[in-house]
């Protein structure tokens, strides 16, 4: 069920896009609970329980900037203003109720698909 406010295409567009990318859901209740950034992340010696794949902070950055295009992450705020660590958002928490386990990892075929309308121009 969407929540007050939440599109129901964004919250599909969410949940179809979650199991393309490399992220363990041990990654979203992280962020749930504390801000991480893309240095941060790499950084960790915990990373395999946050990503399917070892990543650089350019490519977690990558994806950080697509859930946050999706709805799913937000950057976070400090008194000087955005910073480059994330957050869950309310929505995220929603898309991650689909799944009571770990999230399931999308066939190959269905990844492709997702990059290429993750990448295709907007009009």
């Amino acid at each position: 069920m969407a929540m007050a406010g939440t599109d129901p295409r964004s919250l599909a567009r969410a949940t179809r896009s979650l199991p393309c990318l490399p992220f363990r859901r041990g990654f979203y209740e992280t962020v749930g609970r504390q801000p991480l950034s893309s240095k941060e992340l790499v950084s960790r010696d915990d990373w395999p329980r946050l990503s399917f794949q070892p990543l650089t902070a350019e490519r977690a950055e990558d994806h950080f900037l697509w859930l946050i295009r999706l709805g799913v992450l937000r950057r976070e705020v400090d008194g000087q203003g955005l910073t480059e660590r994330v957050r869950l958002t309310p929505m995220g928490r929603q898309v991650l109720h689909a799944w009571p386990a770990e999230i399931p990892r999308a066939g190959r075929r269905q990844r492709i698909l997702e990059g290429l309308r993750r990448r295709r121009p907007r009009c």
